[in-house]
Protein backbone atom coordinates (compact mmCIF):
# COMPACT_ATOMS: atom_id res chain seq x y z
CA UNK A 1 0.00 0.00 0.00
CA UNK A 2 1.21 3.46 -1.06
CA UNK A 3 1.52 6.12 1.96
CA UNK A 4 1.07 9.51 0.91
CA UNK A 5 2.35 12.52 2.54
CA UNK A 6 -0.27 14.61 4.93
CA UNK A 7 -1.10 18.19 4.19
CA UNK A 8 -3.51 20.02 6.46
CA UNK A 9 -6.84 20.74 5.11
CA UNK A 10 -5.30 24.45 4.76
CA UNK A 11 -2.62 24.02 2.31
CA UNK A 12 -4.69 22.11 0.12
CA UNK A 13 -7.78 24.73 0.21
CA UNK A 14 -5.83 28.01 0.25
CA UNK A 15 -8.12 28.82 -3.31
CA UNK A 16 -11.24 28.92 -1.40
CA UNK A 17 -9.80 32.53 -0.31
CA UNK A 18 -10.30 33.51 -4.33
CA UNK A 19 -14.23 33.41 -3.45
CA UNK A 20 -13.93 36.16 -1.16
CA UNK A 21 -13.15 38.73 -3.94
CA UNK A 22 -16.28 39.38 -5.59
CA UNK A 23 -17.45 39.96 -1.84
CA UNK A 24 -14.66 42.38 -1.40
CA UNK A 25 -15.14 44.84 -4.93
CA UNK A 26 -19.13 44.60 -4.52
CA UNK A 27 -20.03 45.36 -0.96
CA UNK A 28 -17.98 48.44 -1.01
CA UNK A 29 -20.05 50.78 -3.09
CA UNK A 30 -17.95 53.31 -2.74
CA UNK A 31 -15.60 51.79 -5.55
CA UNK A 32 -17.97 51.86 -8.24
CA UNK A 33 -20.47 54.52 -7.36
CA UNK A 34 -20.01 56.79 -10.21
CA UNK A 35 -21.70 57.85 -13.68
CA UNK A 36 -18.99 58.25 -15.74
CA UNK A 37 -16.80 56.49 -17.43
CA UNK A 38 -19.71 54.72 -19.48
CA UNK A 39 -19.21 51.58 -21.38
CA UNK A 40 -22.00 51.62 -24.89
CA UNK A 41 -24.24 54.32 -22.83
CA UNK A 42 -24.66 52.27 -19.71
CA UNK A 43 -22.93 54.04 -16.68
CA UNK A 44 -20.22 53.24 -14.76
CA UNK A 45 -22.30 51.70 -11.99
CA UNK A 46 -24.33 49.26 -13.91
CA UNK A 47 -21.43 47.85 -16.42
CA UNK A 48 -19.03 47.00 -13.15
CA UNK A 49 -21.44 45.29 -11.12
CA UNK A 50 -22.59 43.78 -14.83
CA UNK A 51 -18.94 42.32 -15.34
CA UNK A 52 -18.55 41.59 -11.66
CA UNK A 53 -21.08 38.84 -12.42
CA UNK A 54 -19.09 37.12 -15.24
CA UNK A 55 -15.85 37.69 -12.83
CA UNK A 56 -17.83 35.72 -10.18
CA UNK A 57 -18.53 32.71 -12.47
CA UNK A 58 -15.16 32.83 -13.57
CA UNK A 59 -14.07 32.70 -10.47
CA UNK A 60 -16.37 29.94 -8.42
CA UNK A 61 -15.32 27.71 -12.02
CA UNK A 62 -12.06 28.29 -11.01
CA UNK A 63 -12.06 27.60 -7.61
CA UNK A 64 -14.65 24.56 -8.22
CA UNK A 65 -11.96 22.94 -10.73
CA UNK A 66 -8.98 23.60 -8.52
CA UNK A 67 -10.93 21.54 -5.92
CA UNK A 68 -11.68 18.81 -7.87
Amino acid sequence: MVTRPTSTRKDRRWFLLLLLIPYIFLLIPSFYNALAPSFLGIPYFYWYQMLWIILTAIITALVYFMGA
